[in-house]
Formats: C-alpha cells, sequence, structure tokens
C-alpha cells in the first residue's frame, strides 16, 4: 500500500471525524470513499486500523500537519489569495472529556479549566489570524483553556501587518510589553471592539458615531468566524479526539489547512458562476 492511499486515507479520517476502525469499514461501505482512496478491491485491500495508527504517530512525531497548514497557507499568499496588510485575531474553546474512568482516575493533565459567562468548561483553546481580506487562516496557536486570548496575539500577528482587529477580549494589546518592544508590532493600529456597556448612549435621532465605527469594527471582525464555523459544524471537531495538546492540535492543522483550501475552492465557484 502506497503512501498516498495511506494519507487520503488519514485525511478521510479527519474531515468524517471517524476512528481508526470507524475510517476503515467506512470505506469499505462508501462507494465515494473507495473512489477518493483510489483503491481496487480486485488488486489491493484497504489498510487496517492499526496500520493507520503506526502512520498517525509517525506523522505527530514529525510535526506534518505544520507543515500541511503552513504549506497550503503559503501557496495561498503566494498565488494572490491573502490580500496583506491586515489579521483579524480570534480564539475558540473546544471542550475535552472530564471523565475520570480510567487507569490514572483523572482527567487530562494538560487540559484546563476555564469560565465563560456563568458556565465553566475543561478543554483546550485554539487561537487563529485569519486574513482580514480574504478571511483565510494564516497562523494557528493551542493553549490549555484557561490561557487568555491576549497574551497568544502577538504570535499570531504577521509583522507587515498595519491593523488587526479583535473582539473585546484583545483590550490593552497594544500596550503589552511584547507588543511594545517590538517596532514593527508596535505600529499596528489596533482596531479592538469595545465592550456594550462602555458606548455612550445617545437620546435623539442623533447619529450615533461610536456605533457606526463598533458595527463596521464587527462587520470586518466576523470574518474569523467562519473557519471556527468549518472546524465545528463542517468537520465535526467540537470535542478533543485525544488526551495532550500535541496530538488535537496536529489534528487541528490538518482541518484548518483543509478549511483554506474549502474555502478557496468555494471562492473560485462563486467567480465562476458571477462570471458566467
Amino acid at each position: 500500500m502506497g503512501i498516498e492511499k495511506m494519507l487520503r486515507m488519514y485525511l478521510l479520517q479527519c474531515w468524517f471525524n471517524l476512528s481508526d476502525e470507524g475510517i476503515e469499514d467506512a470505506i469499505y461501505d462508501s462507494y465515494a470513499l473507495r473512489s477518493f482512496m483510489k483503491i481496487n478491491f480486485l488488486d489491493e485491500q484497504i489498510p487496517d486500523a492499526t496500520t493507520l495508527l503506526k502512520l498517525r504517530h509517525l506523522l505527530e512525531q514529525h510535526s506534518i500537519g505544520k507543515v500541511f497548514f503552513q504549506a497550503i497557507a503559503r501557496t495561498l499568499d503566494k498565488c494572490g489569495y491573502m490580500m496583506r496588510g491586515g489579521s483579524i485575531v480570534d480564539a475558540t474553546l473546544i471542550e475535552a472529556s472530564g471523565s475520570t474512568k480510567n487507569k490514572q482516575k483523572q482527567r487530562d493533565p494538560e487540559m484546563r479549566q476555564t469560565k465563560k459567562g456563568k458556565t465553566w468548561h475543561f478543554g483546550m483553546k485554539c487561537h487563529i489570524a485569519v486574513d482580514a481580506g480574504s478571511g483565510y487562516i494564516r497562523s494557528l496557536e493551542t493553549t490549555p483553556a484557561n490561557i487568555h486570548d491576549i497574551t497568544i496575539a502577538a504570535k499570531l500577528i504577521r509583522e507587515n501587518d498595519e491593523v488587526v482587529y479583535g473582539d473585546a477580549g484583545y483590550l490593552g494589546l497594544e500596550k503589552r510589553n511584547e507588543v511594545t518592544k517590538n517596532t514593527n508590532l508596535s505600529s499596528i493600529d489596533y482596531r479592538i471592539s469595545r465592550r456594550i456597556g462602555s458606548i455612550p448612549k445617545i437620546k435623539g435621532s442623533f447619529i450615533h458615531w461610536d456605533k457606526q465605527i463598533e458595527q463596521r469594527k464587527s462587520s470586518i471582525r466576523s470574518k474569523v468566524e467562519h473557519p471556527f464555523l468549518i472546524i465545528k459544524r463542517f468537520f465535526g471537531y467540537t470535542k478533543t479526539i485525544y488526551k495532550g495538546l500535541a496530538k488535537n492540535t496536529h489534528r487541528l492543522q490538518v482541518l484548518f489547512a483543509s478549511a483554506n483550501l474549502l474555502m478557496c475552492g468555494r471562492a473560485q465557484r462563486q467567480l465562476q458562476r458571477t462570471t458566467g
């Protein structure tokens, strides 16, 4: 069995959020999956779950997910799909299992607990920066859930950015040491959304310029929500699949690279329909 077919099988596992045994059974049951795998049952068999497990461990060991993600982002940049000059940063919470029904009688030691609203969540955070013009994902970081979004923002921003958008969780980003001590980062225009309670109320029929400005910020910042929608709803990655940050980060890198390709394909189809 060639490496291409093994990689195709691994990608199908990521896209359909299936276990090693689950993707093996799915390929036997689905003609579409067999066609994607390019398998001819007259000449060869589908790799078993153990073979896929060994491949996955090998990919994780050599950080192939990071290479894959960076290669896709670099290709989109060179092809002119990304518009340089601005980034949008945001983070999403991915739940982890809180069960202690295991040999160690404990939860995942690399995951942490955080409070969102009035509810406590246990898991990890995925931090991303997308291109402000196109919405393609440019950088990705993962942390335990208790790490605040603003502490990772400087790692996501490119030094040639001219403007950065973010929600109210990033207020004060321009005052942090990692930003003020960097000449390039300190020169960026940080357009962070204000908290609703800090916007003054105006009575009468006057134009509320503060609200107008915040609405413009939100209309641009909303692009960062689309990749999270793809990861959680399209690929079904609402909870961590494995224990530990490294394995889950590898899976997320593959999924976000796939999300970039998916958005690129949709953009090309829309352009073809528009141009006739």
